[in-house]
């Protein structure tokens, strides 16, 4: 591959990857070119549109330089492909770990990634995907904002209730 070619492509793999901060690497070797599309599918489909990038390490190593994606790229071995998007990057590790264990996607493996400038293995990715993803981070947050504020109003809404309660019974005349 010419100097010229290699430079095109390492634009163009920056060019995509600008504006993202959290990816992770897989391995799709032994995966058929069927099944590759429809993973391909599989993950465009979802509401999250993530996306996969086959790549040589080498040109996406030089297109990340200076990134904080670069890290995921200093001690990667063998082939990888490149997956970035979704909500978060919890949402992306869940998917990710997901088809890793799917059947019909035997080849597909987690490798690594990065996430927040700091390079992950294939173990931590899995570890992050165990993670409440955002959504869930944020009921889990309104729950407890709400919750001391839901206690107070049945403490106070008890006693008057009893007391309402009484008060109507004697006027009703069932105190015999």
């Amino acid at each position: 591959m010419s100097k010229y070619l290699k430079d095109l492509i390492t634009k163009d793999i920056s060019k995509r990857l600008e504006g993202v901060e959290d990816l992770l690497l897989v391995d799709l070797a032994g995966l058929k070119a069927n099944d590759t599309v429809i993973l391909r599918k599989r993950l465009r489909d979802r509401e999250n549109s993530i996306n996969l990038m086959l790549v040589k390490k080498n040109l996406a190593r030089r297109a990340c330089e200076g990134t904080p994606l670069a890290p995921a790229f200093e001690s990667i071995e063998g082939s990888a492909a490149i997956v970035w998007g979704g909500e978060d990057v919890i949402d992306l590790a869940k998917e990710v770990i997901s088809l890793d264990g799917d059947a019909d996607f035997e080849g597909f493996n987690a490798k690594g990634g990065v996430m927040d400038g700091e390079a992950l293995t294939a173990a931590r990715v899995k570890e992050i995907s165990k993670w409440p993803n955002r959504t869930e981070q944020l009921s889990l947050l309104a729950g407890q904002i709400l919750g001391p504020g839901r206690n107070l109003s049945a403490q106070i809404k008890g006693p008057g209730a009893k007391l309402a309660s009484q008060v109507k019974s004697i006027a009703d005349g069932d105190d015999e």
